[in-house]
């Protein structure tokens, strides 16, 4: 399973774009999305959340949902793999179709350049980036902390290629780490994850509504 999944990620880097789609006064809606897991009687779930949100207001526009039961295993380096299915069918559910997707996760900040942000974004054909709350380290490889300063940034190099930056987006907050997904690149992705940050969180609006979504679902489903 490993090696055929290794295999169609080594197929799907050719297709990655990195070309700059975004036109900021084009951008209308934004969507963050995230997958939370839970056990039940020795079987492994998962329900993925999106949330659309207002690019300028910030309001919520749709929220989406869908729950099934995760028959691959972890593996590192293949986790869009798990979360691949569940969150296609969540998305099919949405009547607004986001502008731009933010993952909570990782896209280009991965072994192969495939995390889910990628490897979703290129079949969708979409916009997309991620922004994770923790560092996933590739070749053992740390990252620079960025400035206390809200806005502050440092690359993350890894093999003296940009991989990601690691964001702190208020003062005396730990930082995100964005990666590029699909069709934008990571000045844009830093961008936007700075705009859509709002004053309770250090953690981008859309993917932090759908985290708390998933918490909500989860408990629901195991209830």
């Amino acid at each position: 399973m490993e090696s055929r999944f290794i295999k169609e990620q080594q197929e799907l880097i050719k297709k990655i774009d990195l070309t700059d789609r975004v036109v900021l006064e084009d951008i209308n809606t934004v969507a963050g999305t995230d997958l939370a897991y839970w056990q039940d009687n020795g079987k492994e779930y998962a329900v993925c959340c999106i949330v659309v949100i207002d690019y300028k207001t910030h309001s919520v526009i749709e929220e989406a949902s869908y729950a099934d039961i995760v028959n691959v295993p972890y593996i590192p380096g293949c986790l869009a793999y798990r979360e691949l299915p569940v969150f296609m069918e969540a998305y099919k559910s949405l009547k607004n179709i986001p502008d731009v997707i933010f993952f909570d996760g990782n896209g280009y900040l991965h072994p192969r350049h495939m995390g889910l942000a990628v490897h979703a974004g290129i079949l969708l054909g979409k916009i997309t980036a991620g922004i994770a709350k923790s560092y996933y380290k590739i070749n053992n490889t740390g990252f620079k902390m960025p400035e206390n300063i809200a806005g502050a940034y440092s690359d993350i190099i890894i093999n003296g290629e940009v991989y990601g930056r690691a964001l702190r987006t208020h003062t005396g907050v730990k930082p995100v780490f964005i990666s590029t997904g699909n069709k934008i690149s990571l000045d844009t992705a830093v961008y936007m994850a700075n705009e859509l940050t709002g004053t309770d969180s250090h953690i981008p609006i859309p993917t932090r509504l759908a985290d708390i979504m998933t918490h909500k679902e989860r408990e629901k489903y195991r209830n």
